[in-house]
Formats: structure tokens, C-alpha cells, sequence
């Protein structure tokens, strides 16, 4: 068994960086993974939704603009679809190689924008997620929270229909035009989350510069067991 340096509790781990739009969990997700491959691990970065086939046409069908009258269950259940693929094809293999599996966002997504939508309560979520997930949590959920202000203006277009035509035009995809309203209850909902569940989340400032945010998700790995 290949060993991580200094954090050999991290084999068969499963870490999940989430939080608001432009926060900057991809930039997290991607300086993680590096630092842990030069320590000499296995690390398996996944998005959610998307990774998968499946997965990517689900997302493809979530963030497209033109669907904007898609109910709230009804994004709530295709977003646990494309999780539970997810699980199956990717994830659960992955962990049982003892990969560190590194997802850009997760089930907390789905108890932060959806949650109130058409009457969704947590219990609703954390009921449909159990199957999806079937049993297996991750074992920590960084949030990365930052004011709604300094977030949103980080948001560039990267949604397009033709990800292989250099000339497809860009633009926002279904969830980032929702109002402003919208993104600061659900910044909310991230921290009510990590408030309810200490163990297993941890909230790490990311009105920062990428390195000082990343050395607070070092510290919060470190602590991990």
C-alpha cells in the first residue's frame, strides 16, 4: 500500500470541496490532487454532476439555459441521478483501490440550492441521496465560503452546447442566472450545514488568495480520521 507523506490517514478517503458559485472549488480540487500525487498517492478527481457518460449528459440537461422550467424535484432527482452513476462507475472503485477520491461538489450541493425548492425539506434530500449514495458519505466536505459579492463577480460564461467547437459561443449556465437572492440563501443553507454536522464538514475562508486557502484545506486534511 502506497502511502501519502505525512497524511497516511488519507488512503481510501473521500474529500468533497463545495460551496457557492465562484468560489473557487475547482482551483481547490485541482492544487489538492497535485499536492497529494507529489506525496506519492493515488488520486481520482471527479465532478458532480458529470465524470461519467451518463453523468455528463445529465449535466449537459441541468445547466442548460434553455430548461428553464424545470421544477425544483425534478433537478433535485436529476442531480442525485447522475450521483448515484457516479457512485457506482467511478467513486466506489476507486475508494476500494484505496484512491483518494476528490469531487468537486457533492450531495451538499443538492441540501444548499435545492433545498425549499417545491417544498424540499432535508429529510426529502437526505432520503433520495441515501439511495444514491448507497451508504457511502464522503468523509469530509470543505466548504469554501466567501461573501456573495466577491464570489459572483469571479463567475465567468463556461456554459456551451459544443464543447468541441472552438467557435460555440459561452454564457451562464441555468443556475448562475438565478438572482442574487437566490445565491445568498443558499450560501446560507452551506454554512447551516457545516453548523449541523461539525464532524464531518469543515468551513474554510476563500476570500483569499488560492495558496492561503489551500493551506487551511491542508490543515483540515491533517486533522482528519
Amino acid at each position: 500500500m502506497r502511502r501519502i507523506d505525512n497524511m497516511p490517514n488519507l488512503h481510501g478517503k473521500f474529500i468533497v470541496f463545495d460551496g457557492g458559485e465562484g468560489c473557487g472549488k475547482s482551483t481547490q480540487a485541482h492544487l489538492l490532487r497535485d499536492t497529494l500525487e507529489a506525496r506519492g498517492s493515488h488520486v481520482l478527481l471527479v465532478r458532480d454532476p458529470g465524470t461519467t457518460e451518463i453523468g455528463e449528459q445529465i449535466r449537459e440537461i441541468l445547466l442548460n439555459p434553455a430548461n428553464d422550467q424545470m421544477s425544483m424535484r425534478c433537478e433535485m432527482l436529476l442531480y442525485m441521478a447522475a450521483r448515484a452513476q457516479l457512485m457506482k462507475e467511478t467513486i466506489v472503485p476507486a475508494l476500494a483501490r484505496g484512491d483518494v477520491v476528490v469531487s468537486d461538489r457533492f450531495v451538499s450541493s443538492t441540501l444548499a440550492y435545492q433545498l425549499g425548492g417545491d417544498g424540499l425539506t432535508t429529510h426529502d434530500i437526505l432520503r433520495v441521496a441515501e439511495i444514491a449514495v448507497n451508504h457511502r458519505w464522503p468523509d469530509l466536505t470543505i466548504i469554501l465560503d466567501m461573501p456573495i459579492e466577491g464570489s459572483s463577480a469571479r463567475v465567468r460564461p463556461k456554459f456551451t452546447l459544443f464543447p468541441d467547437d472552438p467557435d460555440a459561443g459561452l454564457e451562464k449556465d441555468r443556475i448562475e442566472r438565478r438572482p442574487k437572492e437566490y445565491h445568498e440563501q443558499v450560501r446560507r443553507n452551506y454554512l447551516a450545514q457545516a453548523e449541523q454536522m461539525p464532524d464531518r464538514y469543515r468551513v474554510v475562508n476563500a476570500d483569499r488568495s488560492p495558496a492561503e486557502v489551500h493551506a487551511d484545506v491542508m490543515a483540515a486534511l491533517r486533522a482528519l480520521r
